[in-house]
């Protein structure tokens, strides 16, 4: 998906299906004192809740109407979108937008933690109503499985306070990434392909386990930059103190899709419920409160991948 550098958009998640070659740079580095992966901090604002809407509600599979719930498949972490507070509860902007989803439609929605790449499987299989994960809705995967659009999501760097870097000129530069994502096995080796083939130094991409650590390694000085989903980029610069600030624009956004089974109703039940909320404002309220609203959107889809 990378600028003509890379073009198959077929495992983007942003978090990727495929496993990352090897050794991790996490645990060469000492990290201290900065972000974790279970927060503190939370929201900026209340959690919205949403009322039902009985025509809407009506849409739901009568499997669901009857459960009372919906079954959620999540992986996590993945700040700001889903993660675990200081308490254990899974919480964050996906969270908080499916809790509002199902307000609307009258019903539960419960989160069970699971692999990532286990999540569309799961839902074929049916033990998932919905995987929510920061999915990036792709044409590969719409053979699978559907998607209802709820956000769009780009690739942006962060770098220290006042050094700056060029995502597009950083050879010879560290450059910290979330292990498996993406950004780790598309984006920065595909630039870092582009140093050597002008007859510059690599980019020497260092993969962490948790975005938290990656993110720590920046704050620390032990990167120059780092590279990860938009919103990630957004939250980790909200909760750094001044630390770290954005470098370079948002590019090659996608939209991300709640999955669910092919054909399933449920997909048009989840689209006109956070339809209503984009329409009411409570989907714009939600994106604030956790700082990613550069990302909403105003229509959902289904199925609505690009390219």
């Amino acid at each position: 998906m990378w600028r003509a550098a890379v073009s198959d958009r077929s495992f983007l998640g942003r978090r990727t299906l495929r496993a990352a070659a090897g050794a991790l740079a996490a645990g060469a580095l000492v990290l201290t004192g900065c972000t974790t992966n279970t927060e503190e901090s939370g929201p900026a604002g209340p959690k919205v809740q949403a009322d039902k809407v009985d025509a809407i509600a009506a849409q739901l599979p009568d499997e669901v109407k009857e459960a009372g719930k919906l079954i959620v498949g999540v992986n996590i972490p993945y700040q700001p979108n889903e993660y675990k507070d200081a308490d254990g509860r899974i919480v964050g902007f996906d969270v908080d937008l499916m809790d509002a989803v199902a307000d609307v439609l009258g019903v539960e929605a419960e989160y069970r933690e699971s692999a990532f790449e286990k999540i569309i499987p799961a839902i074929q299989a049916g033990t998932y109503d919905v995987g929510m994960s920061s999915i990036t809705d792709s044409k590969e995967r719409e053979e699978q499985v559907d998607f209802t659009t709820y956000f769009n999501a780009g690739i942006r760097w962060a770098q220290q306070q006042g050094k700056p870097v060029d995502p597009e000129n950083a050879c010879g530069m560290k450059v910290a990434v979330q292990a498996n994502t993406v950004e780790h096995t598309e984006e920065v080796p595909a630039k870092s392909a582009k140093c050597v083939a002008e007859g510059k130094p690599a980019i020497d991409i260092m993969a962490f386990d948790e975005q938290s650590a990656a993110t720590n390694a920046l704050m620390l000085g032990q990167v120059d930059a780092m590279s990860a989903d938009s919103p990630v980029t957004a939250y980790a610069i909200k909760q750094s103190d001044g630390k770290i600030e954005t470098a370079g624009p948002v590019f090659d956004s996608q939209p991300y899709g709640w999955a669910v089974a092919k054909g399933s109703q449920l997909a048009v039940a989840l689209q006109q419920a956070v339809q209503h909320l984009m329409d009411n404002g409570d989907y714009l309220e939600i994106t604030k409160n956790w700082g990613v609203e550069e990302g909403a959107i105003t229509k959902s889809v289904i199925n609505g991948a690009v390219g």
